[in-house]
C-alpha cells in the first residue's frame, strides 16, 4: 500500500444543527452532537479509508480529547505520531443548516503548539511517504518543515491552504508541488500575493482561461486544484508539468448528491486525492481528481466531519 503522511490538526467537534445559521445576537434551538474533526485528522481518515497506508503527525493534549484521538487513530489503522502538548486538545464549534451549509469557530489549543523540531524528528516517516499533505490549522513553520522534508525525499508536497485566513507566504508556496484551495481560499491567496481582489462568490462563474492565468500567477511551478462547490473542480498545470494530463487546464463536474452536511467535504477531497496520487502516481491527475470529487460528494450525504468519510468501495458502488 502506498504511504500518505498527513501533518496537521485534531479537534473535538461540537456540532449544532439548526433550521438556519444563527445571526449575530440570535439564539436558536437545535440538535447537538460531538465527534472527531480537525482538518488534519479529517484528511488522515479520508486518506486511510480511500486506501492509503496513512501516518498522522499532530499535537494533542493530555485530556479526554487526546485520548479520543489516540483511540480513533488506532481503530482506523492510522500510524499516529503525537506531540504531547501542554494545552487542551483543539476544539471546534460548528453550526449547520438543513442545506448543509456551515459556520465554524476553532479553538486551536494543542494544535498551535505543534513544533517544527517535532516534525523534523519524524523525518524518516516523512521520507517514506509518496505524498505529504498538510493544512494550516497548525503553525506555519511546522508545515513548512514537513513540506520541505517531503520535497527533499521526492514525495509530492501537497498543501490544502485552509482556513482562508491563514498566512501563506511566498516561501511556503514555493515548497508546494500541488495546492487544493476552495474559492474563498483561492481569493485570499490571490489578494495576499498581489494578484488582485476577487469576490469569492464570482470565481466559480469565471472563464476557465482566466482562472488558469490566475493559478499560473499564484503558483508558477506547481499544479493548482481549485474546488468550486457545485461548479466542479478547476485544474491548472504549468507548461511541461501536467502530471499525465493532456491539457494545461480543465474543469471536472461535481457529482449530484443529496447533501445534508458539507462539513469536512474539502478535507475529504484533499485526503482522497492524496491517497489516489500515492496509489498510482503514473495515472493522469484528472483521474485522481475525479475520484476525489466523487469521494467528497459522497461524504456530504452524512453528518459529521471525520465520521462522514466513506470507504473506497462505497465510492465504487455509488459511481462505478
Amino acid at each position: 500500500m502506498a504511504r500518505v503522511v498527513i501533518v496537521g490538526s485534531f479537534n473535538v467537534d461540537h456540532v449544532w444543527r439548526a433550521p438556519r445559521l444563527p445571526r449575530p445576537g440570535e439564539t436558536l434551538a437545535g440538535e447537538y452532537s460531538t465527534g472527531p474533526g480537525g482538518k488534519g485528522f479529517n484528511q488522515a481518515v479520508a486518506a486511510c479509508r480511500a486506501g492509503a497506508s496513512t501516518a498522522f503527525i499532530c499535537a494533542l493534549g493530555d485530556d479526554a480529547g487526546g485520548a479520543l484521538a489516540r483511540r480513533l487513530a488506532a481503530a482506523e489503522g492510522i500510524d499516529l505520531h503525537a506531540l504531547e502538548a501542554g494545552a487542551p486538545t483543539g476544539t471546534a464549534g460548528i453550526y449547520t443548516d438543513p442545506d448543509g451549509q456551515n459556520s465554524i469557530v476553532i479553538g486551536a489549543g494543542a494544535n498551535a503548539l505543534l513544533d517544527p523540531d517535532f516534525v523534523r524528528a519524524h523525518r524518516s516517516v516523512l521520507r517514506a511517504a509518496a505524498v505529504v499533505l498538510a493544512q494550516l490549522e497548525s503553525p506555519r513553520d511546522s508545515i513548512f518543515a514537513a513540506l520541505e522534508a517531503a520535497r527533499s525525499a521526492g514525495a509530492v508536497a501537497m498543501l490544502n491552504p485552509a482556513p482562508a485566513n491563514a498566512i501563506v507566504d511566498a516561501a511556503l508556496l514555493a515548497a508546494c508541488d500541488l495546492i487544493t484551495p476552495n474559492e474563498t481560499e483561492f481569493a485570499a491567496l490571490l489578494l495576499a500575493h498581489g494578484h488582485g481582489e476577487l469576490d469569492a462568490d464570482t470565481i466559480a462563474g469565471m472563464p476557465d482561461t482566466r482562472l488558469h492565468a490566475l493559478c499560473r500567477a499564484l503558483l508558477p511551478h506547481g499544479s493548482v486544484v481549485v474546488t468550486l462547490g457545485m461548479a466542479g473542480v478547476l485544474v491548472s498545470h504549468p507548461e511541461g508539468k501536467t502530471r499525465g494530463d493532456d491539457r494545461l487546464h480543465y474543469r471536472i463536474a461535481t457529482e449530484r448528491v443529496d447533501t445534508v452536511d458539507s462539513t469536512g467535504a474539502g478535507d475529504a477531497f484533499s485526503g482522497a486525492l492524496a491517497s489516489n496520487l500515492a496509489a498510482d502516481p503514473g495515472q493522469a491527475l484528472s483521474g485522481h481528481v475525479r475520484f476525489a470529487s466523487r469521494y467528497a460528494a459522497l461524504s456530504t450525504e452524512r453528518f459529521g466531519a471525520a465520521a462522514s468519510m466513506p470507504g473506497r468501495r462505497e465510492v465504487g458502488r455509488r459511481f462505478g
